[in-house]
């Protein structure tokens, strides 16, 4: 698996610089937008909530874009995370392929 050590850029640095800023959108409004409370995008912006389906839903019909777009952002820091977690490295490298099982 090619993982890099640099962190990935959180949902929150995209959804700020990438979309927010460039069209003039403030918390509030995008909440109102995504017919959600001011704190659910805030918490979204802050990188302190993580993409769901639903939200990776909302954000793309939001922003015209797709939920795959959202929800693989959210892989790649989820990915990320548990390849640099001590406690889940230790986990997955407790699992052994089939054939050497069987």
């Amino acid at each position: 698996m090619l993982m890099t050590k640099r962190k990935p850029i959180g949902i929150g640095e995209i959804l700020v610089e990438e979309f927010m800023q460039p069209m003039g959108l403030t918390q509030a409004a995008l909440a109102e937008a995504m017919g959600v409370p001011r704190k659910h995008v805030n918490e979204l912006c802050n990188d302190r909530r993580t993409i769901t389906v639903p939200t990776a839903l909302i954000l793309a019909r939001v922003f015209g874009n797709s939920p795959d777009f959202w929800l693989n952002i959210q892989r790649r820091s989820d990915l990320w995370a548990a390849m640099h977690d001590p406690k889940e490295l230790e986990r997955i490298e407790r699992a052994r392929p089939l054939s050497e099982v069987a």
